[in-house]
């Protein structure tokens, strides 16, 4: 039985950009020397059971498979603890990104936050509980959209890993109870289109499906 089922609002979604190096490259972007972090608002989640509405204001909105860690207990900023015993589960998101739109903001410098912060971009799942996930370094992943492997990862790919992501955003503000932080998303990444079925699979036994509208 799932912990958290998301029902209630989350807090602030907290995103890694080029996490995986495969991804980095499939975009034609410079490797960070540091995680990059940018915000979705609470307004942006959305259960991953609800369908996908496309917004009309943008040619291609992509979808970014990532696994979701789900802060159970309050990090304040600079404190020194073991973060992993403050998660209260993991599961997976889509991080929907109007590709077009985030060119064009890359282009002028700008922040992505057009292109990545609309309502209802990120469809989120159940949490899992932590117990069931001894390994950070070893968390498989897919997206399987009409019956095509789309993306497949594995927290082992990441360049900056999940506890090490966690001690990074809280050396500059405090993760509360409810906030969810997103670590990345594999390459495969491409456009969604009007009644796709999707099916995200978490360690080869947690499966979970929605569609796009």
């Amino acid at each position: 039985m799932y912990k958290h089922n998301l029902v209630e609002p989350v807090g602030k979604i907290v995103c890694v950009g080029r996490n995986y190096l495969e991804h980095i490259k499939e975009l034609n972007n410079p490797v960070p020397k540091a995680p990059i972090i940018f915000m979705k608002p609470s307004t942006s989640f959305v259960p991953l059971s609800e369908p996908i509405s496309l917004p009309s204001h943008a040619k291609e909105c992509h979808h970014e498979i990532e696994i979701a860690v789900l802060i159970g207990e309050t990090i304040h900023a600079g404190e020194t603890i073991d973060v992993k015993s403050k998660i209260a589960g993991y599961g997976l998101a889509l991080d929907l990104t109007l590709r077009d739109i985030q060119q064009q903001l890359k282009q002028n410098g700008h922040p992505w936050e057009m292109a990545k912060a609309f309502d209802k971009s990120c469809p989120i799942s159940p949490f899992i509980p932590h117990e069931e996930f001894p390994d950070l370094q070893d968390i498989s992943f897919s997206l399987t959209i009409n019956g095509e492997i789309r993306q497949q990862g594995n927290s082992k790919m990441m360049m900056y890993g999940i506890v090490e992501l966690i001690n990074y955003i809280c050396k500059y503000f405090t993760l509360v109870k409810g906030d969810v932080i997103l670590t990345g998303t594999p390459s495969g990444v491409a456009a969604l289109n009007s009644q796709d079925k999707l099916q995200l699979e978490l360690n080869g036994k947690h499966h979970f499906t929605t569609q796009v509208l």
